[in-house]
């Protein structure tokens, strides 16, 4: 049997119902094709949202006064791109209505395309440059007579931290009092470096053979963590810092105890091993300068530049083999008796 398919033709029903079946077969597979492109990019944006946590450094969660001119400028950027979008995805759609009425003059086409394609973007480009030079005036120095002197300096893999005037050095935090202008003068020891706090303040290079400067202040107190920005090495990714902002009274006793000399009292364990021929100590006879300075290492926050928790246990595996942790650094391993160890470890903790 057949049916009649246009005028004086006719097809077989049974080809008829295969044809049918392979369409649907045919739609079946464009949607399953469909989907499967999709799980790529659900994939992705899965994987990045995972990486946003409430302990995040993000620079849409500011703590200073430079950190929230640029949280404001990412704002407004995502909400022309987001405008954007929007109108574009809707002169798509009627781009495509309009095809199916009469052609458009080629008069109007071309002052549509020198409006929306030539002035409004222009009109857009022009506001957003002027919004970014005005943002950066947030990061030029202030002038501000009583401002707050650090100097830091990059080496691989950690940073070293001095507050001039003050007899001490530190490594990998920097303290600072709330409300206070910083002044900070960056310059590298070895390969070029950037520093960078996003919660305080943007980007700045460390470039051998010169010295960069940067201000910020901290609006409120808390722990900011930092990174180098710049690739330096294999050991890049664990080159961390923490910027400790708290009040005016707890910034000066923490100065007045970084100023006070180390305890010498079991540090014969640590004098007498190869530490100190890398590590200084003040008050000791320890002095080498390879390393960072560890009279106060026990007030720290984290070992090899926030490579592991300052705890006593990972400061015993750290003085043991520091390149199971952090691969490439200076310090080698440590052939020391567990009764050594434990002397070193016990005399460290002591220095806060």
């Amino acid at each position: 049997m057949g049916v009649a398919a246009g005028v004086g033709r006719v097809v077989p029903l049974s080809l008829r119902l295969r044809g049918t079946g392979r369409h649907v077969v045919a739609c079946g597979v464009r949607r399953a094709g469909a989907a499967c492109a999709l799980l790529p990019a659900a994939a992705c944006v899965l994987l990045l949202t995972a990486g946003c946590t409430a302990s995040t450094p993000s620079p849409l969660s500011p703590g200073g006064a430079g950190a929230e001119r640029v949280a404001g400028l990412w704002w407004l950027l995502f909400g022309i791109a987001a405008a954007v979008c929007v109108i574009v995805t809707a002169l798509v759609l009627w781009a495509v209505h309009r095809r199916r009425e009469a052609r458009p003059s080629t008069r109007s086409g071309r002052r549509f395309v020198v409006v929306c394609g030539v002035l409004i973007p222009a009109a857009v480009l022009t506001f957003v440059y002027v919004a970014g030079l005005d943002g950066m005036r947030a990061f030029d120095d202030p002038h501000d007579p009583d401002q707050l002197d650090v100097e830091v300096t990059g080496h691989q893999w950690w940073w070293e931290v001095r507050y001039p005037g003050s007899p001490f050095t530190t490594a990998n935090e920097i303290h600072v009092p709330v409300g206070r202008t910083i002044h900070v003068r960056l310059r590298t020891a070895d390969v070029n470096h950037s520093f960078w706090v996003p919660q305080l303040t943007v980007k700045t290079d460390l470039v051998a053979g010169r010295v960069t400067h940067l201000w910020f202040t901290a609006n409120r107190a808390g722990v900011y963590r930092g990174q180098c920005a710049e690739y330096c090495g294999a050991q890049h990714g664990r080159m961390a810092l923490h910027v400790v902002a708290e009040p005016a009274a707890a910034f000066q006793a923490w100065l007045a105890g970084q100023s006070r000399p180390a305890s010498t009292r079991g540090s014969q364990a640590f004098t007498s091993a190869s530490c100190a021929s890398c590590h200084t100590v003040a008050g000791t006879s320890a002095r080498g300068t390879v390393g960072p300075n560890l009279t106060h290492v026990a007030g720290r926050r984290f070992l090899g530049a926030g490579t592991l928790a300052n705890t006593p246990a990972n400061l015993a595996r750290w003085i043991q083999n520091a390149q199971a942790y952090k691969p490439g650094n200076r310090m080698p391993p440590q052939p020391l008796s567990p009764e050594q160890l434990d002397a070193i470890v016990a005399y460290l903790e002591t220095l806060r």
